[in-house]
């Protein structure tokens, strides 16, 4: 530990890399009743905390290792900051990185400087290929995580914290790949305060450290899921391994969805977005605030980085509200006759729907898939099943049923046989609480509903695709009823897409 002191105190990381804020995220810490800090690497040249060891790596460099020139493996932030510190010192970088890489990152990389090598399908394909040419070339092979100039650089973060808040610091929460983030944090908070607990966290489908602490020796994942890319590493280092084993005093695996909580909760108290492994820590601190097991005292986590694909925050926002308990997704099952689709959202009164699908069957009995929007969590969540259940509606919580999550609530309909006269129509109205009940309350049962697909966007305005079986002569009468709901409608019954998938099977 004194020698991993002597080299985070002597450094050179800051010829490249910044002191970052500590901010106190005052929203979540009145929700969750703890002072809760976020350790803001986001804010670094390249977006994440990695140019610390990469340039602390590089600077120590002979001149003769300097003119064979650099090469590194990574899934993004640490190639970004070996690309940026070889530029500033004038070497040459090769970066080898999975095809599986965010292109943002793999743009990044080429704006710096680093001739990007893609191979792989991740991190341990990539660091191979990295050896093999390395070898064949004598590149120096910068090491993202299992070396120790790269360790101390990433322990500077631990120093700086002790300088930001030097006052009671329950626990810091660090995000474990490789364990070199961690290693090195832990190295120097430990030798100084070792009152404070230092916890790493990782993602359960990822979750290496833990499974070389169990092993007693690192032992490489048979697989690793992809989401939190920039800590998808199969099996940890050597001596990032000796370290966390020693000085960790726990490790916390968390779900996707959770990690997706976490990066709404960064963009709600700071205004920025967080890469899934950034927003890693955030998501263990909750976990054990949440679960009563988190100490006393500040608790910080580290943002580790920014590096996400604009697109992924599609499945972010879809999965947040889940992660943080604040969405149900029920399947439930009512009659199969008009007022029903009414009286099921009556039972249910001011609560938000987030979702509502269904197509027709035949038979007594139709099923619904439907997100409810919670503001009290399981215990609400239970809440609502027990009313639906005790007016004999049938109900199935589908809330972590990952196929659902991704696949059916998107599938929900399909052509029917022998349904006749009917009409699809979309609709639009404000998007408010009971607006969807009010669009309801609207439809006369004269008329049945064959098809419902409602989603909340988050938008202003909620959109409606209904099926109703209205017969010829009452087309008129129709219309003249959806004129008086007052909402904007418009008639897809010719829509292609439509008749392609949903319209009813002609044989």
């Amino acid at each position: 530990m004194q020698d991993y002191v002597r080299r985070i105190l002597t450094s050179s990381v800051y010829e490249v890399a910044e002191q970052t804020p500590l901010d106190t995220m005052n929203l979540l810490s009145a929700r969750l009743g703890a002072k809760v800090l976020l350790k803001r690497e986001d804010m670094q040249p390249v977006f994440s905390f990695k140019i610390r060891g990469a340039h602390n790596r590089i600077a120590q460099l002979t001149e003769a290792e300097r003119a064979r020139g650099v090469i590194c493996a990574s899934a993004g932030n640490h190639a970004q900051g070996v690309a940026l510190s070889a530029s500033r010192l004038g070497i040459r970088a090769i970066v080898v990185m999975p095809t599986t890489t965010p292109t943002i990152k793999v743009g990044a990389v080429r704006r710096l400087g680093g001739e990007v090598v893609l191979f792989g399908d991740g991190f341990d394909a990539a660091r191979g290929h990295a050896a093999d040419l390395a070898e064949k070339h004598g590149y120096v092979v910068v090491h993202p995580f299992d070396d120790p100039d790269v360790i101390a650089g990433q322990g500077t973060i631990g120093m700086e914290l002790l300088r930001q808040h030097p006052g009671e610091i329950g626990a810091i929460y660090v995000p474990v790949g490789g364990g070199g983030l961690a290693a090195g944090i832990a190295a120097f908070v430990k030798f100084l305060r070792p009152e404070i607990r230092v916890i790493g966290v990782e993602p359960e489908e990822a979750a290496s450290m833990k499974a070389a602490i169990a092993a007693g020796h690192p032992v490489a994942l048979d697989q690793v899921g992809l989401f939190a890319d920039g800590v998808a590493v199969r099996q940890v280092g050597d001596e990032t391994f000796r370290i966390c084993r020693e000085l960790l005093d726990d490790i916390v695996t968390v779900t996707a969805d959770e990690i997706c909580a976490a990066i709404k909760d960064i963009f709600d108290d700071m205004r920025a977005i967080a890469e899934p492994a950034g927003a890693l820590a955030l998501a263990g601190l909750r976990r054990q605030v949440e679960t009563g097991v988190a100490p006393k005292g500040a608790l910080i986590a580290i943002n580790s980085g920014a590096n996400v694909n604009f697109d992924r925050l599609r499945y972010v926002a879809e999965r947040a509200e889940i992660g943080e308990r604040a969405e149900a997704l029920l399947s439930v099952e009512i009659p199969e006759q008009p007022g029903s689709y009414r009286a099921f959202i009556r039972l249910l009164g001011q609560r938000s729907i987030t979702e509502f699908n269904y197509r027709y069957a035949h038979g007594a009995k139709a099923r619904i898939f439907v997100g409810i929007k919670l503001s009290g969590g399981d215990v609400e969540k239970q809440e609502i099943i027990a009313l639906l259940q005790g007016h004999g509606l049938g109900v199935l919580d589908l809330t972590d049923n990952e196929v659902a999550k991704l696949h059916v609530r998107h599938m929900v309909g399909g052509r029917v046989a022998d349904l006749n006269d009917e009409v699809v129509y979309r609709f639009q109205f404000p998007e408010r609480p009971g607006a969807l009940l009010k669009f309801l309350e609207g439809l006369n049962d004269e008329w049945n509903i064959s098809l419902f697909h409602y989603r909340n966007h988050g938008a202003d305005y909620g959109r409606v695709l209904v099926g109703i079986q209205v017969p010829a002569a009452t087309r008129a009468d129709f219309i003249a009823h959806i004129e008086a709901i007052g909402f904007p409608y418009w008639d897809e019954t010719n829509n292609p897409a439509y008749r392609q998938f949903l319209d009813h099977d002609r044989g």
